[in-house]
């Protein structure tokens, strides 16, 4: 008990005298997960570049597609199997990953890490709509602890470690390291942490900067920016609305059917998966366009501008081929082929707006970029991610206004509806498992966590022992204007006050849940 107690006294002590340190470990996160990030893009784009291949050599020739789809339908039983022997490796990956950070799992990092890289590459090679950014953020995760394992990092590191892990892999994926900086806080903390902050940019930019060494430097988007008139942004507006409806509905389709896939319990999960594989090699014979990420969709949408009704073909025909793969539970991503909607639709509401207003052929790019963001706001409800992540797939400082304009009607909107956030479903989805944290009694030991009060906070103007904090949690630090404040039963709290509180490893989740419900009045 000693110990544990003098653990918790350095890790106090140490706390205003560690920035060198959080930047060795960003920077050991960040080459870890760059390098396993960059890993899996290459093998990714590797079986995506095969599957077209494959494709064009079976065209027209009965026996091979026979052959062909015989091998995607064994290749889905293999992937089964896979996520039977490692469960936490299915799906995209972001709910199992901000589970383990709030104290929900305990995953074995080297088995996700493994089947993550070995499923996610044959279910791209079979040409299911999933990308590899979801899984990017997994894997960028889970090598943060790896790295933290190995080298017997304390619990208060690890969570850390993990935290930019996966801004780390979504960096890496992107080439966005702000986006991979901004979606730790936004999406799986919800909350800002100095340390965080500064451990997190190092490996988001450590990742990055791996990842561009392996495939280069530009953008994954190229277009030639316009300026739509500021008379016009009621346009904006209008899309916002319809990106806010469309991505509520896209939250609640895609929940419902992958229940519906679960409800099929009498059916083995290998021949479902089975039979997952089988329809991604059929649609590949006739619509090849809507496999895998999206790839092929945005060289189509960006070089050859294809007209209207394509556009609605392939918007719907990549909507409902990703729904059916995400409900499969293969491993895979959906936060690339959101993007490719929202380009999609964006661009539907271009030729609209160009056709019906007059407006200039050219400003269509634009609104396939604002429309990537709205869709992105409205599905994560995460704007300001969105916004900085298209920002820099496009590396266009022009765009930002509309961006933005969009991406917070679509927000708000999403908001009024009332749909949730579609990785807070899954992460409800994914903890209805448990009721407790998976934690070693043995190996328990406190767990340093950041909060900031915010603007409106219930906390604000109370006294720390007005407030029933548990047993489990204890108050070691308040700064303030940028200065220490020594935390006392009298002390009252301010809006925009940082506490440092040590909580129990052993209670962890419940007293995270606690804390964050009383800091923001839920």
């Amino acid at each position: 008990m000693k110990n544990k107690e003098k653990t918790t006294i350095r890790k106090i002590e140490f706390k205003r005298t560690e920035s060198i340190y959080l930047i060795i470990r960003g920077v050991e996160v960040g080459v870890v997960a760059g390098l396993i990030c960059s890993l899996y893009r290459f093998l990714l784009q590797f079986a995506e570049d095969n599957l077209i291949k494959i494709l064009d050599y079976i065209k027209g020739n009965p026996l091979k597609t026979a052959f062909w789809l015989a091998g995607v339908t064994a290749i889905g039983v293999i992937v089964s199997f896979l996520v039977k022997w490692e469960p936490d490796a299915g799906g995209s990956g972001i709910p199992q990953t901000a589970g383990e950070i709030r104290g929900y799992f305990s995953l074995n990092w080297w088995r996700v890490t493994l089947v993550k890289l070995i499923g996610g590459t044959l279910t791209v090679f079979s040409g299911l709509s999933l990308g590899r950014e979801g899984p990017s953020v997994q894997l960028g995760g889970m090598a943060g602890k790896g790295a933290a394992v190995l080298t017997k990092a304390d619990k208060t590191t690890q969570i850390r470690m993990i935290s930019c892990g996966t801004g780390a892999g979504m960096s890496a994926a992107f080439n966005a390291p702000i986006a991979g900086t901004m979606f730790v806080f936004e999406e799986l903390h919800h909350g800002f942490d100095r340390a965080l902050m500064c451990m997190g940019i190092v490996a988001a930019v450590v990742a990055d900067f791996i990842s561009k060494i392996i495939f280069g430097q530009d953008t994954i988007f190229h277009y030639d920016a316009q300026r739509l008139p500021l008379k016009y942004y009621w346009i904006l507006i209008l899309m916002g609305i319809v990106f806010g409806i469309a991505g509520s509905c896209y939250n609640r389709i895609m929940v419902d059917a992958q229940r519906l896939f679960k409800k099929l319990d009498k059916i083995p999960q290998s021949v479902k998966m089975g039979f997952a594989f089988l329809v991604s090699g059929i649609v590949g014979l006739f619509l090849p366009q809507v496999l895998c990420g999206g790839h092929r969709m945005t060289a189509l949408l960006m070089q050859e501008n294809p007209e209207l009704k394509t556009l609605i073909i392939l918007f719907i025909a990549k909507f409902l081929f990703g729904v059916f793969s995400f409900a499969s539970g293969a491993p895979g991503g959906t936060l690339y082929p959101l993007c490719i909607l929202g380009a999609y639709l964006g661009a539907i509401c271009g030729d609209v707006s160009i056709d019906a207003l007059g407006l200039a052929p050219e400003l269509r790019q634009d609104f396939v970029i604002a429309g990537m963001a709205g869709l992105f706001a409205s599905i994560v409800r995460a704007p300001l991610t969105g916004i900085i992540l298209v920002f820099e797939l496009t590396g266009d400082m022009n765009s930002l206004l509309p961006l933005a304009t969009v991406s917070l009607i679509s927000y708000a909107t999403a908001n009024v509806i009332g749909t949730a956030p579609f990785y807070s479903i899954l992460f409800e989805k994914a903890v209805e498992r448990t009721d407790t944290p998976v934690v070693n009694a043995k190996d328990a030991e406190k767990v340093l966590q950041t909060f900031v009060i915010p603007l409106g906070s219930p906390l604000n103007g109370k006294k720390i022992s007005e407030v029933e904090w548990g047993k489990h949690c204890l108050i070691v630090s308040i700064d303030r204007n940028e200065k220490p404040i020594t935390p006392k039963g009298d002390t009252v709290l301010k809006e925009g006050d940082t506490i440092v509180m040590t909580i129990s490893q052993r209670r962890f989740q419940q007293d995270l849940n606690r804390v964050y419900a009383l800091i923001n009045g839920k």
